[in-house]
């Protein structure tokens, strides 16, 4: 199923269960980034565990005008899709701790480094923004990595507010 995307020469469409090994592809990429001396194959059992009908998965993909006849035949114009997804946006459900209501939470945005300062993560924030108040939700809720500066400039750019801060101790530093 596709849906209007507001970024021209993009297109978005919903995905499904089956995209489960692409969308470890991508959750391990993002993280790789960030921490590009880790193992992240931890991360498909993350996948197994939230990832369900039941959390929605958007890809975005790149689309191109072609002609749909020969050349002057007065033909109109269709898009062609690339074969591979170049963002993508994974959401479920949160509950917040203070009110008790349940809420969208984004796992996952990511859009690959070549097609990135292009409005694409922008359009995909509003995205989800628009689903969650579609479904009746208040409020949408994300984790960022403290360390990633260009997602919390957009984040803030967005809106966001920090909210409560996620606070570790290493137990066993040499590990």
């Amino acid at each position: 199923m596709t849906f209007d995307f507001p970024q021209p020469g993009y297109s978005i469409r919903r995905g499904s269960t089956v995209d489960k090994a692409l969308l470890v592809k991508f959750i391990q990429r993002t993280y790789q980034e960030l921490f590009p001396d880790q193992d992240f194959s931890h991360l498909s059992r993350t996948i197994e565990q939230y990832f369900s009908i039941d959390t929605p998965l958007w890809w975005v993909y790149e689309t191109e005008g072609t002609g749909n006849g020969e050349q002057g035949t007065g033909n109109r114009e269709e898009k062609t899709q690339s074969p591979n997804p170049i963002a993508c946006l994974w959401a479920g459900n949160a509950i917040d701790q203070v009110t008790g209501c349940r809420h969208a939470h984004i796992f996952l945005l990511y859009v690959v480094p070549s097609h990135r300062r292009r409005g694409i993560g922008t359009a995909l924030m509003q995205y989800i923004e628009n689903w969650a108040k579609q479904r009746g939700d208040r409020q949408l809720g994300l984790q960022v990595f403290a360390s990633n500066t260009p997602a919390l400039n957009l984040y803030q750019q967005l809106g966001y507010q920090t909210q409560s801060l996620w606070m570790i101790k290493l137990l066993h530093p040499e590990q």
